[in-house]
């Protein structure tokens, strides 16, 4: 009766123990449903744009579920360069960015590929800024002065491309490499003469005064928009990524058609929303939005154009080309998920 016992409790023991198992077992593979064993980290999108609707009407979930995934937004800082601890931490998956911060990664062999590139909408919403009092009402006049801009990134970029154009030395301005948040603070409070910056926190400074002394538009900036994935999840996972790069085309095509359905999304007032000329602008921008598209030879000589830049000015060691840094995802694909993707575009 005793060893019946001992035997009783020895079962007892291992029940939990191999439910256990079976339960890991279960969410470890594609298509494991309602398990959503692979969890994909995304850039949380705040209050505007196709994530924002997405992560609203759960409609990355609702495509990614028979792949067996889910979505975890995940809070970053303003800017690509900015959060590249939390790709090497396996903290974000996936991001939006620009060719230039990603050439700026790579050159610190942070492990990360481009999916997919749009053609830039809005490239007056970034630029370079200066301070009110400063004096400075044009790139010449950068001479001498002290001007923030997120190294290896765009703001570096920007500020770059923008004293070539102007026949302005690159060593005859200093840069202050300070990140987006860092340098809203510093150009505030006049501890640089002027900032180069984007999206919102360029429009923020620009609408409490700072003096826009050029824009993307006005330098010819080849700076693209682009779609990046960890490279590790792209190799175990591409049918995952390209699911999301198929949700993402579908909402940006809903972005162009009506772009007041992709403003404050969340909230209509208070700090997050837009309003006013701001938001007449996001709603133009919106409505120029390119859906994004599988990288071709066009991205790849727009690359280019950024590695030059960066290479020329010693802000990389090594030449980054089109091989190295786009992800050759339709490779990975079955021709109907491929054919998905490519008809998104």
């Amino acid at each position: 009766m005793s060893r019946r016992r001992a035997l009783l409790r020895i079962a007892f023991a291992i029940a939990p123990v191999v439910a256990l198992v079976a339960a890991c077992g279960s969410d470890s593979g594609p298509g494991a449903g309602s398990g959503a064993a692979y969890v994909l980290k995304v850039t949380d999108p705040g209050n505007s744009g196709p994530l924002a609707v997405g992560k609203r009407d759960g409609t990355f979930d609702a495509a990614l579920a028979p792949l067996g995934a889910k979505i975890e937004w995940v809070s970053t800082t303003p800017g690509f360069s900015s959060n590249l601890k939390l790709f090497n931490t396996k903290e974000l998956d996936v991001s939006g960015a620009a060719f230039s911060p990603v050439v700026g990664a790579l050159s610190k062999d942070v492990g990360v590929r481009i999916v997919a590139v749009q053609d830039p909408a809005g490239k007056d919403q970034s630029g370079i800024i200066a301070a009110p009092g400063s004096g400075i009402r044009s790139v010449q006049d950068l001479v001498g002065k002290r001007v923030a801009v997120n190294p290896a990134g765009k703001g570096e970029y920007i500020l770059l491309r923008a004293l070539a154009l102007a026949g302005v030395p690159a060593d005859k301005v200093t840069r202050v490499p300070l990140q987006q948040k860092e340098a809203a603070s510093a150009f505030a409070t006049g501890k640089v003469d002027a900032w180069a910056s984007f999206l919102i926190p360029y429009q923020e400074a620009k609408a409490n005064g700072g003096v826009e002394i050029a824009t993307e538009q006005s330098i010819g900036s080849k700076d693209n928009s682009v779609v990046v994935f960890r490279t590790e999840v792209l190799e175990q996972r591409p049918d995952i990524a390209a699911k999301y790069l198929e949700v993402l085309q579908q909402l940006t095509a809903r972005q162009r058609a009506n772009p007041a359905e992709f403003e404050n999304v969340f909230e209509q007032t208070g700090p997050r929303a837009l309003s006013g000329q701001r938001l007449a602008d996001a709603l133009r921008v919106g409505g120029e939005a390119t859906v994004p598209h599988l990288p071709n030879d066009a991205d790849a000589a727009a690359l280019a154009d950024v590695v030059d830049v960066f290479a020329g000015n010693g802000v990389i060691s090594r030449r980054i080309t089109g091989a190295d840094i786009f992800y050759d995802l339709k490779s990975k694909l079955s021709p109907a998920q491929l054919a998905a993707v490519q008809a998104g575009s």
